[in-house]
This record gives structure tokens, sequence and C-alpha cells, in this order.
């Protein structure tokens, strides 16, 4: 396949994956083009730099009469012009995960770590590890890594550490992208309901884990959270080596003397101690997970403990984006009802004593359903204070679906908590602005812009 092609062609080529697999690309050679609906900085003048002619707009014309392969991104679907000249031509395409695995994953130590939460961080520490440890990994990663400074680089390398999603992978493959990319170790963090538009049910989601897990070769490993009883039900006939990793005793690789303070977490895991500047239990259990996987490939535990103790976390997972008055603004991108909860429970003891306010954009395709209406109280209760914004992109979902915020905040007023629902930006900061003191921290949670709430807050407070 790869001695027929000479020139490649991206349908959504702005998309941060795409635009990295695209330069990747062209720096094995290819002529790359690529075309996108909108096309701006950061990414636009990324892959200009490297010469790659960007085309904004999809249209039949954009086509190159030269392009051997058309790479489809996820976001693509059936009505887009150009994807319709594409099957109209019979031009052979393909998806971004069947890319790397054609073109960056055959014959490598390929590190796949999954799970419903926390595989931005896990997937980063695990990739500083093995650079520390003079290992040059390639990787992908859907977020930046403060150590890291980018997320995603496909140069040559023995190792390949990917975040593995189970979010589909394109419009004519609706299998989960992890299913791609030949796993020679896999990380599971945890197993939960999530993705609510492509599975129907937690079975879904189970089916698509068991899938991954049996093309995991018998040579290579399984690392599970043996606390999980959903990740314990899909490795059950799993045929490669497996290791539980955990809290509970019944766990082969158990997490001891787990302690949180203001600065970070301390535990122990292969009888050596281990420090880790981010706080909470599941920022632990993401270590230890990282920590197994670089024991599997043989790293000193000298070399992992340094590094677990220099890595300083991932942009926008409970990341400070400034302080006024003695106010604290925490940017965070946690999505589901477990997320939430979690993180909130971590900056309890990163801030003990100080008041937490949760203000919460449901912009997810979950979270935007009633799927998470009974879980998201208890979660966000954990604040002792919360505003939820309106429902983001509310008129593409029936009414009878949708996730109803002001029954949310009804139920987390009952326990006695100050609670209020404001549809926009401008009603939140109106609403908070009174209501908070020097010495409060207001940790903001969205999976995309919120119409830059943290820049605009700092600046009103």
């Amino acid at each position: 396949m790869k001695n027929d092609i000479r020139h490649i062609h991206f349908l959504g080529v702005c998309g941060t994956a795409m635009g990295a697999v695209a330069s990747a690309m062209d720096a094995l050679g290819y002529k790359v083009t690529g075309s996108d609906a909108k096309v701006y900085p950061p990414m636009s003048t990324f892959l200009e730099k490297r010469g790659i002619k960007l085309t904004e707009g999809y249209r039949a014309e954009n086509l190159p009469t030269d392009a051997d392969l058309i790479v489809v991104g996820n976001a693509i679907s059936r009505g887009n012009s150009e994807l319709e000249a594409v099957l109209n031509r019979k031009l052979p395409y393909i998806s971004l995960p069947e890319v790397l695995k054609q073109f960056f994953l055959r014959g490598k130590h390929n590190l796949v770590v999954t799970g419903t939460h926390g595989k931005t961080t896990t997937t980063s520490l695990l990739t500083w590890i093995l650079q520390c440890a003079q290992l040059a990994p390639a990787y992908m990663i859907g977020g930046i890594a403060n150590n890291l400074g980018q997320g995603c680089s496909l140069h040559e390398s023995r190792h390949v550490v990917l975040e593995g999603d189970e979010y589909d992978t394109a419009f004519f493959d609706k299998r989960s992208k992890f299913l791609h990319y030949l796993p020679e170790l896999v990380v599971v963090n945890n197993i939960e309901f999530d993705h609510a538009d492509i599975f129907r049910d937690l079975d879904e989601i189970k089916l698509s884990f068991r899938r991954l897990l049996n093309i995991v070769p018998s040579e290579g490993m399984v690392l599970i959270n043996g606390d999980d009883p959903n990740c314990r039900e899909v490795a059950q006939d799993c045929r490669a080596q497996l290791i539980e990793v955990g809290f509970s005793a019944n766990c082969a690789r158990q997490i001891h003397n787990a302690a949180y303070s203001a600065s970070g977490s301390r535990f122990t895991l292969l009888d050596t101690a281990f420090e880790l500047a981010l706080v909470g239990e599941y920022n632990v259990r993401n270590a230890a997970m990282a920590i197994s996987a670089a024991h599997f490939y043989g790293v000193p535990l000298d070399v992992i403990q340094r590094a677990v103790a220099s890595f300083t976390g991932v942009r926008r997972r409970q990341e400070v984006r400034g302080e006024v008055r003695g106010i604290t603004v925490v940017d965070d991108f946690g999505h589901h009802p477990t997320a939430l909860r979690e993180t909130l429970r971590g900056l309890r003891h990163q801030y003990a004593g100080r008041r937490l306010w949760a203000l919460f954009e449901p912009r997810s395709n979950t979270t935007r359903r009633s799927v998470f209406q009974q879980a998201l109280p208890e979660a966000l209760a954990e604040a002792d204070g919360v505003i939820l914004a309106q429902v983001a992109r509310l008129d593409q979902l029936p009414e009878d679906v949708r996730l109803k915020p002001e029954q949310v905040i009804a139920e987390i007023a009952a326990m006695g908590k100050p609670a209020f629902y404001e549809p926009g930006v401008n009603e939140i900061i109106a609403r908070l602005k009174p209501l908070v003191r020097e010495g409060d921290v207001v940790v903001i949670f969205s999976n995309g812009g919120f119409d830059n709430i943290h820049q605009r807050l700092l600046a009103e407070l």
C-alpha cells in the first residue's frame, strides 16, 4: 500500500490529531494537502510553516487530481460535498486510526492507555517516564502535558504511547478508535457509561473493551483497575498477561500508604515510595498505571521515581488560570460526573479550608442528555456552591432527552448549598461576582472553550 502512495489529502486537517498526523506524513516524504471548514491558528500556521497547502471550506474542486489517498476525519459525515466527491469518484479513502496503524504502528511496541477517565494524564506521565529513561517514545495524546510541550510526536521510535479513545473511528467505521492501534500493552483505567451519542448502554462499551483486550498478544500485558468491577468483568477471558492494579487487597499490584496534601500526593507501589505533584486518589491511580506500564518495559524504579516526582501535569486538568483578590480560578476539562466528583475531592486536599465554587457547562454529547440527571447533583454537591450553564447546542436535542439543569440545581439547593442556573457567561459572572470572597476557589468545568469565561471572570474580579 505505502509504495503506491505519493500524495495524501486530509479532510478535516485542522483537527488536533489530524494536523499532527498530516505533519508527520509530510516529514516521511509524502506530499500532503488538506481542507477544513475553519482554517485557523495555531494548527493552520503550524501546517503552513511545513509547506502543507490548506483550503478553507469543503468543495469537490478541493480534491487534488493527483491525490492517491484521502484521509477522512472523524468529524466528517455524509452530505459533506468533498466527501461526496470522494465517494462518487471512487477515490481510495481511509480513517485517521488506520493511517496510524498502517504507517506508524506496525512492528512497534505500542502502549495504549484507555478508560473513561484519566487517559490523558496517564498517557502523558507514561510518555514522560519513557523519555526520562532515554527511550525517546513516539506518542499521541489528547491533551498537552506541561513536561512534553505538545500532544503528538510521531518520530521514528521502537515505543509508541497512545491515548486510546473508545469513540468511533469514522463515518464508515463505527468501531472504537483504539481497535486499530495494534496494542502490545493496554491500560484500562476504569469503565463507565459515556458517549451516549454512539453507545446504547454500558454493555456496548464493555464489548468494545473486550474486543480490544482480545487483540493483545499473549506475550503482551494488560493492566486493569482491580477496584473496578467493570474492568474485572471485561478482562475475564483475557489471553494476555494480566495485572490488577489498585487499592484493594485482591489487587496483585496494590497501592499502599496513599496520602494527600496541598503540594501533591505520596504513595507506595512495587515496594517503592513515590511523590507526585498532582493531588487526589484518581491521580494516584493514574500514576500507578503509568509506573506499572514502564516497569513492564524494564525501566528502573529509581528512574521512574524521579520522573514521577518531576511530572507537572496536563493543561486543562486542574490548571490554575489566575488569581485576583485572593480568589483562585481553576480550569478543568471534566465533564463526566465521576470526573467532576473526583476533581473536587482532589481540590479539597489542595485547597484545604477554602470554599470551592463549581461552574459547569453541560457540553459533551452525554452530559447534554438526561443520562446523568441523577448523578450530576451528587457529584457537583462536593463543591460549596454551584452554578450550571445552559446545555450547549440546545436546539440539536429533543426536549424529552435533554438534561434539565434547573432540576439539577434544585436538588443541590435542597442539600443546603447555594446553587444557581444561569444560561450564559455574562449571567454566570454577574451571579458569582458578589458571592465570592478572598480565599475562594472557582473551578470551571467544560470540555470546550466556555466562551472564554476564565479570562472574563478574572477581568471582572
